[in-house]
């Protein structure tokens, strides 16, 4: 669907950047590869972001790939094939800056690989015996929400009141965006339907 969108961005040259995330699992299936050979054969302006978490549902890395790092994939379909610490804000943000650069500039498309972790199992009640508490506690000390915040601190760019009266007002959005689904009429069954053909 992202590639398809990405298609369209080109066509009707809106000047666009497609962004699309999926998992280290999915990284295994046909669409992957089959959307990563036309994105690049077409020079589409679209980013695969492959938030490497590690593990695909429960099965660990090492046991579905034989490589360390999915970006070396991208070398298959000519197009770049970058890591970014997915603990890290700032790596993130400089690489995908380059990425989308990229794409927008009629380049084509780059697999961004960011290497991160998940704190909690694959579904709720997951019992998670495929790894331990101690990899998930250290993993918890590269949070990269807490760390930007100690950044944003250290360097003196926000203060401990405004990051208090912004996490009030996310909570907020939250609570709001909840509130209105949970208060809002079920759609009309053939809206499913109404853009799904072009007319």
């Amino acid at each position: 669907i992202a590639t398809g969108a990405a298609l369209g961005s080109q066509m009707n040259k809106d000047n666009k950047v497609t962004v699309c995330f999926f998992g280290d699992g999915a990284s295994n299936q046909g669409a992957f590869h089959e959307s990563l050979n036309l994105a690049s054969v077409w020079k589409l302006p679209i980013v695969y972001v492959c938030e490497n978490n590690l593990y695909a549902e429960t099965t660990p890395q090492t046991n579905h790939q034989a490589i360390q790092n999915i970006a070396d994939r991208a070398v298959a379909y000519g197009m770049p094939g970058v890591i970014a610490d997915g603990m890290d804000v700032i790596s993130v943000y400089n690489v995908a800056q380059k990425a989308i650069d990229r794409a927008r500039s009629g380049e084509g498309p780059t697999l961004l690989e960011a290497k991160t972790y998940r704190y909690r199992g694959h579904w709720e009640g997951d019992p998670q015996p495929y790894r331990t508490k101690t990899d998930i506690e250290e993993w918890k000390k590269k949070d990269p929400i807490t760390n930007f915040e100690k950044f944003l601190l250290n360097q003196e760019l926000i203060t401990s009141d405004e990051i208090e009266a912004l996490t009030e007002e996310i909570a907020n959005e939250i609570n709001d965006a909840i509130e209105f689904g949970r208060t809002s009429p079920f759609a009309d069954p053939q809206a499913c339907l109404s853009t799904l053909y072009f007319q």
